[in-house]
């Protein structure tokens, strides 16, 4: 059954854009969401439809904003295991391999985490997402690896939605990149859009685009005349881009090793360690890991945080570079 909220402004919240005042008032719906129900007709200001999340309130003005019923999915159930780090019956963390999606998309709607959650919860999932997106609050890529929270419910999805709008969830990654950072710890801080020459992949933009930070620091640096040199970094995200980490390195013009859609032409590999060659050549994924996801649990009111390894196969690159650093 669909729900509707009636809402007045008063003198006091006039001014503010529609999707915040609406966030203040009912704070379970997330600036997020609210903004997609405008976009797809779902508010009217003065019985008239308003389709623009920015417009500004003004004293008396009556809004209302339908909720619709959710759309359950109709998506084949895939018998995937999933590596489970924690469950409860709000929400599910788990540590995700590189080399599948996290949800069905153009070419693969059968063989993604969603469809191994819906075969492993039995329909259990949040649905106030996309359709083809039951339970998903956030995503990381289908060749980066690691920790990544899933939604049980509608109100676990609104909490963490929430607290992801506001960058209150801890996310750390780990990746090895080309040469060294300069400076070797800091913040980059930019605008990330579509690129105007792929719509598949994101850049930085001048004057348009979302805010997008990264915090970074270099942890070791692999330089000798036996190998090119890669440095070995930790990002800590403020803001949750498509792509963030990725499309800042480039822009440093530090690409991270394995990324087939970021990269630059790299000089063939001389004077290079033969057992290091065959396993750079060999890596089909980037070297990203999300090893640390910390959040405030949306039931409990508790702080929880959870930590992940890196996976073997980028593991056994790091061995090697120490090896061949000694």
């Amino acid at each position: 059954m669909k729900n509707i909220i009636n809402l007045i402004v008063k003198d006091e919240d006039k001014k503010q854009r529609v999707d915040v005042f609406i966030n203040k008032k009912e704070e379970s719906l997330s600036r997020t969401r609210i903004k997609k129900l405008i976009l797809k007709k779902k508010l009217t200001l003065n019985d008239s439809v308003l389709k623009d999340p920015s417009k500004k309130v003004t004293s008396g003005d009556v809004l209302k904003l339908e909720i619709p019923e959710p759309v359950k999915a109709s998506l084949k159930p895939y018998n995937y295991k999933l590596n489970i780090i924690y469950e409860d019956d709000d929400l599910l963390v788990i540590n995700k391999s590189a080399g599948i999606s996290m949800h069905p998309g153009a070419g693969n709607y059968d063989n993604t985490i969603v469809n191994a959650l819906i075969n492993y919860c039995d329909g259990n999932l949040s649905t106030i997402g996309d359709e083809l997106r039951p339970g998903i609050v956030h995503r990381i890529d289908k060749d980066t690896s690691g920790l990544v929270v899933i939604a049980k419910n509608n109100n676990t999805h609104e909490h963490l939605s929430n607290q992801f709008n506001k960058h209150a969830i801890k996310r750390v990654y780990q990746a090895l990149i080309w040469g060294k950072l300069r400076p070797q710890s800091g913040k980059i801080e930019t605008l990330i859009t579509r690129s105007s020459k792929n719509r598949q992949l994101m850049e930085v933009g001048i004057s348009k685009g979302k805010k997008a930070i990264t915090n970074y620091k270099t942890l070791e640096i692999f330089e000798n005349n036996k190998t090119p040199t890669f440095s070995f970094i930790e990002c800590v995200l403020e803001t949750g881009r498509t792509h963030q980490i990725r499309v800042h390195m480039s822009y440093k013009g530090n690409n991270i090793l394995g990324d087939k859609k970021y990269k630059k032409s790299f000089k063939k590999l001389k004077n290079i360690n033969e057992q290091l060659e065959k396993t750079i050549l060999k890596l089909d994924r980037q070297f990203l890991h999300a090893k640390i996801l910390g959040f405030v649990h949306p039931k409990t009111g508790k702080e929880l945080e959870f930590s992940s390894i890196l996976p073997q196969e980028l593991e056994n690159i790091l061995k090697k570079l120490r090896n061949t650093n000694k």
